[in-house]
């Protein structure tokens, strides 16, 4: 596996790589687990080379959230892809990305507007602008991403789809399913930050989340059903939900009642001061 840091030695390694199949791109932040190198092993289903991003980006924390103190274990993550047969990984330093005088972003209204575009202000911004960036870096045919951030797949496809992108276009931005502990439990780097005591108390959201969809999807009402999880996540130890939606899987719009079209589930809570999000299909 060849590790570059520079845009320069990237087109040059990417332009090589074309030359003898399509490419698959699977941007991280690092910190990797079993659900990024999901992703991997479907690019590699899917492409002839592999190219993954580690890039922990400035642009999508907030001023009191977790950047300082993101997990960042550069040479762990690259042996893990080493033996997962990657082709390439960009590591570019933040200087890289965001040279001095950058000033330009990428918005996407909409979809970004709700549920953590809320509240996380400018979030999603960071994001497209960071992924318009790789895509344009690594011009891959395809990108694939985790559906455990189901609003930043949809960003993701909505800014591919509005800016007629064509490596890759917004049907050629795969999602694949969450990647779950064995109590149910979405895995994210986060998790890393959850005490033993939190950790344990943390499975009451997969399970809060699959009562409430159970009533759902038997037509019950979505406000009681939206409470009774919210209920159930802070008397299982949850400090705080940020939200609890039933949205339209493609438009994010909030709905009132069983849903007629693919639906999800969409959480964010807080516990032990650590931001859960995960998210479940409703079926109509």
């Amino acid at each position: 596996m060849q590790t570059v840091t520079t845009i320069e030695s990237l087109r040059a390694s990417v332009d090589e790589l074309r030359q003898t199949g399509t490419i698959a791109l699977v941007p991280t932040m690092g910190a990797l687990h079993e659900g990024h190198l999901a992703l991997v092993r479907a690019a590699k289903d899917s492409a002839a080379h592999v190219v993954v991003s580690i890039f922990v980006n400035p642009a999508q924390f907030g001023p009191n959230e977790d950047f300082a103190t993101y997990p960042r274990r550069l040479a762990a993550d690259a042996a893990l892809l080493e033996a997962e047969g990657v082709a390439l990984l960009w590591a570019p330093p933040v200087s890289e990305v965001y040279p001095p005088g950058f000033s330009t972003g990428v918005s996407v209204s909409g979809v970004s507007g709700g549920l953590c575009g809320a509240a996380r202000q400018g979030h999603f911004d960071g994001v497209a602008t960071v992924v318009a960036k790789l895509f344009n870096q690594v011009l891959p045919d395809m990108a694939l991403f985790g559906q455990k951030d189901w609003q930043q797949l949809a960003v993701i496809r909505r800014m591919a789809r509005d800016l007629d992108l064509s490596r890759p276009h917004a049907d050629a931005i795969i999602g694949i399913p969450t990647v779950r502990e064995a109590d149910g439990l979405a895995l994210s780097s986060r998790n890393a930050y959850l005490s033993p005591e939190d950790r344990a108390r943390a499975m009451a959201l997969p399970r809060a989340m699959q009562a409430c969809i159970s009533v759902i999807e038997a037509g019950g009402a979505v406000a009681a059903a939206l409470v009774a999880l919210e209920t159930a996540l802070l008397e299982g130890g949850f400090a705080s939900v940020d939200y609890a939606v039933l949205a339209d899987a493609e438009t994010l719009e909030p709905l009132d009642a069983k849903p007629q079209a693919p639906a999800r589930l969409l959480v964010a809570a807080r516990i032990g001061g650590t931001r859960l999000i995960d998210n479940m299909g409703v079926n109509p």
